[in-house]
Order: C-alpha cells, then structure tokens, then sequence
C-alpha cells in the first residue's frame, strides 16, 4: 500500500512513518485544518488492523476500510483510521462540528461525494448519514422536542437522474446510447441542478430515485425535507468539470471525492453486474466498453475535491 499526500512526500509499506515523523514531514496542518483536529487514534497500517473490522455477512463484499485524506490541493494533512467503520465516525464528527447542523431550520449543508463505480459512494454516504443522525439524537438526548427525534441528514443520488430508456431509444443511434447507460450524457444534470437549487432556495424537495428492476427512474420517490440539515449528494459526475456537470459544484458546501484503484473498482462492478443477473462474458464486456472509460474520467475530477476518501482493499 502507498500513501501519496503530496507529489514530494511518498511513503510506501515498508517504510512507514510514524505520527512523530509525519509532523516532522510537514503533515501536521493542525492549526489549519479541521479535520487534523480529531481525536487521535493509534496509527496502523498494518494487514491486522484491516482485517479485525471485517464485518462477516452476505454483503460482504462491498463492506471496505477507508482511509481518510484531508486536502488542501497542494498540501494533504493524513489521518489513518484502522478502518472504514471509524473513517465513517470521522466524517459524521466533521458534519456534526459544521455550524449547519445548529443552524437555523432552514438551513442547509450539502455535500458533494463523487467517484467512479465501485468505489463505494451509495456505502460511505449512507454510513455517514446515519452516523450524523445517531450523534444528533444523542446530542439532543434530554430535550424534550420532538424535532431532535427526527433525522438531520440524508442522501440523495444522482441515480435518479438517469435518463428514461425512451429517451435513449430517441436518440441517433439507440443502440449504442443503451451500451454506454451511465456515462455522462446519459444523465440529466439541467433537471440536477434545478433540483439542488430548490433546495437550496426552498429548503425542501421532491426528488426522483432510480428503479433498477425496471431501469427507469420514479419520479418524486426522494423526498428532502426541512428537517435535513445535511444533505450528501452522491454521484460519479458531480465534480466534472464538464460543461454540463461545472455548475453543480457550485452547489457544494464540501466536495469529497472516493480514491480507489480503477482495476480493483472494476472487480466489484464486474461482481455487482454477476449479481444482477448479466452473463460473465457480457459483464466483463461491459467494464470494458463503458465503465472503465467512464471511471478514467470520473478519476480526472478527484483534483475539484476538497476532501479525499481512498478506498483500501486487503487480502484474507
């Protein structure tokens, strides 16, 4: 495994530094960055300490540590979690320090959480969220409000977006505009960021979700209320800086991006296709005509984020 947290600190497995070290490297950005503040943990690399957060299950396999990179574009403070149980922790702790969260009932924090297939998105928002909502009941625990029971964060995906299969069969070649569902344009970013505006400006909103039995999405399924102080907004393009795509980031209070090898990526989506039903053959032709090409140039847009996510394998 090698941590990159800049062009000219690199440090690979076998020479790993430790907290003493890494402050003497220039990693420390305490005093700068929020997220240096949290409380420290035993730094681990090691195989071990992955392996003893494993969670057991039939789903298994899409359960993966993370380790979390706060960056600032050139600079990158490192904070190593054993695993992605407590990188989940980490996030939800750096939601609920946001002012957002105490704010007045309109008000709204939206993050921005790109990456390419596989690498986790739909996991790592649902986990923080619920995160987030377990800390602010716990926080308001002795009120006797009823508004403190109510969830403060959400998540809303870009899947819901998509466009309808009937769009596609209209457009020039059909065909190959079903072979390539999923990349950029055959969403619909416009309907996006009108989306996110309301939000924005009404503090509530009805939003599609996406049916993946029938492969269309179901309109106003979603529902953003005034209650949901934080908002993740997942996707693959969100920070593109496409000319469709450039305006939602914007949007974003924070920008996260999910790290992840494009080769192991492609494993779980190879997996993930098996699962839904796809022939092998036809799944591994898949990966390769659409989702890898796709995730080279989700991967191109990990330099808009404010905050990376990179996702770590082990082996059993």
């Amino acid at each position: 495994m090698e941590i990159s947290p800049s062009p000219s600190l690199r440090f690979s497995s076998s020479d790993r530094p430790t907290p003493t070290a890494a402050v003497a490297a220039g990693l420390s950005l305490r005093k700068r960055i929020e997220i240096a503040k949290w409380p420290q943990r035993p730094y681990s690399f090691g195989r071990d300490a992955w392996t003893s957060c494993r969670r057991p299950g039939p789903l298994e396999w899409k359960r993966r540590p993370v380790m979390v990179i706060c960056s600032q574009r050139t600079e990158a403070a490192v904070v190593a979690r054993r695993c992605m149980d407590e990188a989940y922790d980490a996030l939800a702790e750096r939601l609920m320090s946001n002012a957002a969260v105490a704010a007045s009932p309109q008000s709204k924090y939206i993050v921005g959480l790109a990456g390419p297939p596989g690498s986790g998105k739909s996991t790592v928002a649902s986990e923080v969220a619920q995160r987030v909502n377990k800390l602010w009941l716990q926080k308001h625990s002795s009120s006797d409000s009823q508004q403190y029971l109510l969830d403060v964060a959400t998540v809303l995906p870009m899947d819901g977006f998509h466009l309808y299969r009937s769009q596609l069969d209209a457009m020039e070649d059909p065909e190959e505009a079903h072979a390539r569902r999923g990349a950029p344009w055959t969403f619909n970013p416009k309907l996006l960021l009108k989306c996110i505006n309301k939000l924005r400006k009404e503090g509530s909103v009805y939003a599609p979700s996406f049916d993946h039995g029938v492969g269309d999405p179901v309109e106003n399924d979603i529902y953003v209320g005034p209650q949901h102080k934080v908002v993740i907004v997942e996707g693959n393009y969100i920070l593109t800086e496409d000319k469709d795509w450039a305006e939602l980031s914007s949007l974003f209070d924070e920008k996260w991006f999910i790290d992840v090898d494009i080769s192991k990526a492609m494993q779980r989506v190879l997996r993930r296709h098996i699962l839904t039903g796809k022939p092998p053959k036809i799944a591994r032709w898949r990966i390769d005509y659409n989702d890898r090409p796709n995730a080279e140039m989700i991967m191109l847009s990990k330099k808009n984020a404010d905050l990376v996510i990179r996702s770590i394998d082990f082996q059993m």
